[in-house]
């Protein structure tokens, strides 16, 4: 990606950043008529009733399995994910919207929450309002999905901004979410960054705030909510750490490491951060992790026989680069990878294991958003649950062992 004054330029990581095509800003006043336009349709939305809200919506999801290989094809190029996971992105965005449309008339029922001779409480869920919903870039369509999908389904109308990163993926998703026939202003787009069009859209007349996204951007937004005493959902950064312990079947956990790390070359909100495995252990599951990835293919993305394709931005590239340079610089050895492969052109890094890492360094500190996995020893249950839990970040974690009753008290 690159931005001109009124333009996002998109780019190609995976072919030297070619420029794939381009996108207008819109400009602070559309994005007010597209809330307003928002609001007005807002009664009509509610008032059809979820069966039919629902039945207009499975358009969308009909018109996207139309458009699978289009679809995965532009993420590809314009976000560097290989063209399996591409294509399994298009399928997960049709799974999430048909379960959200076969369940929900369910769990929005009324429900009885209190019952006597006299009397009886009933809980209605009604919808919110105009939901501003802001996505990343690192799974393109199905972020779309996980923002919209239930705002649309229970009533709410939806504001949507994807990432600069994917302008064309957002313009295609507005084309065919709009071709579905939805009442005008129940589903609406703006294009620009965040600091700027993102920021002016949350401090419109809004009812929800519903974002993916860094840690930073989300502690600005929640301050955005609290002024407006509006509901704020946020997904923010991660750091999960994943703890080896010395009864692990090595062998059979290591296709659930490489996954949870490096799938999307390792571009995951609550992937797999930081591997802390028992010093029993270490050498094998560092050996047989480093077998594993230097048996992967890195290349163009959208060769079906790719592994690994770019990063998605040169920006993110040199992040990662840096990250690494910080952990070799002070003292941290490379297993495995730490450069860019020779002869690819874009934003590519081998996928990388770093040992001897202390907690000082940015890959210990920092999220690491890329191909590339710290990992450390321990002795004790006790130390390793300090480590696990010494960052910043949230999101999830990760437990290898074939005791159950470890596995939940840890």
């Amino acid at each position: 990606m690159a931005k001109t004054k009124n333009k996002i330029i998109s780019t190609n990581p995976g072919k030297n950043y070619e420029i794939l095509g381009e996108v207008e800003y819109t400009s602070e006043d559309e994005v007010v008529e597209k809330v307003n336009s928002a609001h007005r349709v807002l009664e009509k939305w509610k008032g059809i009733g979820i069966d039919e809200r629902i039945a207009l919506l499975r358009e969308i999801t009909k018109k996207i399995k139309s458009r699978k290989e289009d679809i995965a094809q532009l993420i590809t190029k314009e976000m560097g994910m290989p063209i399996n996971s591409s294509r399994m992105d298009v399928d997960a965005t049709i799974d999430y919207f048909n379960w959200n449309f076969d369940n929900a008339p369910k769990y929005l029922s009324p429900e009885i929450c209190f019952e006597d001779d006299n009397s009886i409480h009933k809980v209605f869920y009604e919808p919110i309002g105009v939901a501003a919903v802001i996505a990343p870039w690192n799974f393109p369509l199905l972020n779309f999905a996980w923002g919209t999908a239930q705002n649309l389904i229970v009533g709410n109308t939806v504001v949507f901004k994807h990432s600069g990163e994917v302008p064309l993926v957002g313009k295609l998703i507005e084309e065919i979410v709009n071709s579905c026939g939805l009442p005008k202003g129940v589903f609406s787009e703006i294009y620009g960054d965040g600091k700027t069009i993102g920021n002016f859209l949350v401090n419109q007349d809004i009812n929800l705030i519903w974002v993916t996204g860094s840690t930073e951007v989300g502690r600005h937004l929640y301050k955005v909510g609290a002024e407006k005493i509006i509901k704020v959902i946020l997904e923010l950064g991660g750091s999960a750490p994943g703890i080896v312990f010395d009864d692990a079947d090595v062998d059979a956990i290591l296709d659930s490491i490489y996954f949870g790390k490096f799938s999307n070359c390792g571009q995951l909100c609550d992937g797999l951060k930081r591997l802390i495995v028992h010093e029993s252990r270490f050498d094998e599951v560092v050996n047989k992790l480093k077998g594993l990835l230097e048996s992967k293919k890195i290349g163009n993305p959208e060769d079906e026989t790719t592994d690994f394709g770019p990063l998605v931005s040169k920006r993110q590239l040199d992040s990662i680069k840096l990250q690494v340079k910080n952990a070799i610089e002070n003292g941290a050895k490379v297993v495995t990878g730490g450069n860019e492969p020779q002869g690819l052109s874009g934003a590519y890094f081998k996928p990388t294991i770093l040992i001897d890492v202390k907690k000082d360094m940015k890959v210990w500190q920092e999220e690491v958003f890329g191909p590339v996995l710290p990992i450390v020893s321990f002795k004790t249950e006790e130390e390793a649950i300090r480590m696990a839990n010494d960052t910043p970040y949230g999101l999830g974690s990760y437990i290898y062992t074939k005791d159950q009753k470890r596995a939940l008290n840890v």
